[in-house]
């Protein structure tokens, strides 16, 4: 076993590759379709529901599902951590995938798409939106990201047998080494500010959206949850890894991670009941109607979550951990659309559900996102802990052949 990140190494066209492949295709066709035909050729979006999944999951939830960098970045540079860095190779990549098809997500859901080329101009800025400042922070955090995840790269050509390449490793290690240290700085501020400014998005829109999801804590509600989410990401691509790479498990790291997702969860579910109490709402989780029911599913997934991680004996349990993994992003991404889609009531005229081409386009950004984790993992050095298996051995000629 070596504990150094490392090449995973293997075939990249292995079978869960090409079913991966073939979904990408299939999203290819669709989103030609879309650029080809408009955004109302494949959407079920209109006027009361100008935005739909595509910002809803791939935006929204998205963004917070790539937030392991961020939370494992807090723990390491922020809390000084430092035994949680073998989990930030991993979780910076994760995060760098996420938010790169975020932002590509992002063309697909503007109608006139052409007319992007207007957007580095500064004089169309509509500086009194909070879209704007959500744009230029996830702008940003995605190109340091990959600033933060560059050692990988320029470590795998360091050994590479080009001079060119070598070479160049030789002259940004340094470069990287001085410049890391601020832009890990930035990989926290930057999160920090568009999670709480996707949270504010619905302030404006008081009216229309139901009481259980509407209140001035949702900047705060939004970071926090975002937190969670990306520790329960980490955890799970840590469960998976160890699985289908051979990597050893990270045992005492996760349990550790473990109570630290206790905290966050409890400090989200807290302020939601303090809220709803301080504003005099408390009762509406008790009516018996639609709202009422989706309020209780995205609560339940994130108290048993919190309750498979309470027994010590439990939160060891590597079972325990990634199904309690498994409930906080489900349940993340459900208060999510419930704030976004799900009680966001434009009027008794207009009604949502998303078209086949919508959830194709979406599946389709997950299809290249885990391809392209797989075919990183398998030829840069990001993940450590891996189990070589030596090779067999290679049969032994007899020293003298007999007829």
């Amino acid at each position: 076993m070596n504990d150094a990140p490392q090449a995973i190494g293997g075939p990249i066209l292995t079978r869960p590759f090409k079913i991966l492949f073939g979904i990408f295709c299939v999203f290819v066709l669709v989103i030609g379709w879309r650029l080809l035909n408009g955004i109302g050729s494949v959407s079920a979006l209109n006027d009361g529901y100008p935005w739909g999944i595509w910002i809803a999951y791939d935006v929204v939830s998205g963004t917070a599902l790539a937030c392991g960098g961020y939370a494992i970045a807090l723990l390491c540079y922020v809390l000084n951590k430092g035994k949680y860095h073998a989990m930030v190779r991993p979780a910076i990549l994760t995060s760098a995938l996420g938010y790169t098809l975020a932002a590509i997500a992002v063309v697909f859901d503007v109608g006139r798409y052409w007319n992007m080329w207007k957007v580095p101009l500064l004089w169309n800025w509509n500086r009194n939106s909070i879209l704007l400042e959500v744009a230029l922070c996830i702008t940003a955090y995605t190109v340091v990201l990959w600033i933060e995840l560059s050692p990988v790269f320029v470590e795998r050509w360091r050994d590479s047998r080009s001079p060119f390449l070598r070479g160049v490793s030789e002259r940004l290690t340094p470069i990287l080494q001085r410049a890391l240290l601020w832009f890990m700085a930035l990989g926290v501020l930057l999160p920090t500010m568009h999670h709480s400014s996707l949270g504010a998005l619905m302030l404006i829109a008081a009216s229309k959206v139901h009481p259980l999801w509407y209140t001035p804590l949702q900047p705060l509600l939004f970071l926090v949850s975002s937190v969670a989410m990306g520790y329960a990401v980490v955890v799970t691509e840590s469960a998976l890894s160890s699985v289908a790479f051979r990597r050893a498990r990270e045992n005492e790291m996760l349990t550790s991670l473990a109570t630290v997702m206790i905290g966050v969860l409890s400090t989200f579910l807290g302020m939601r009941i303090v809220d709803l109490i301080s504003r005099q709402r408390i009762g509406l989780v008790f009516a018996l109607d639609f709202y009422a029911g989706f309020f209780w599913l995205e609560t339940a997934l994130f108290v048993t979550a919190a309750a498979l991680l309470l027994p010590m004996d439990w939160r060891r349990n590597a079972g325990k951990q990634f199904l309690a993994a498994l409930l906080m992003m489900l349940g993340g991404t459900l208060y999510r659309f419930d704030l976004f889609l799900v009680g966001f009531n434009p009027g008794r005229q207009w009604s949502y559900f998303p078209s086949v081409a919508e959830m194709i386009l979406t599946i389709g950004l997950i299809a290249i996102e885990l391809m392209a984790y797989l075919a990183i993992v398998k030829r840069f050095p990001v993940i450590g802990g891996v189990v070589r298996t030596p090779p067999a051995p290679t049969p032994r000629k007899p020293a003298f052949a007999h007829a």
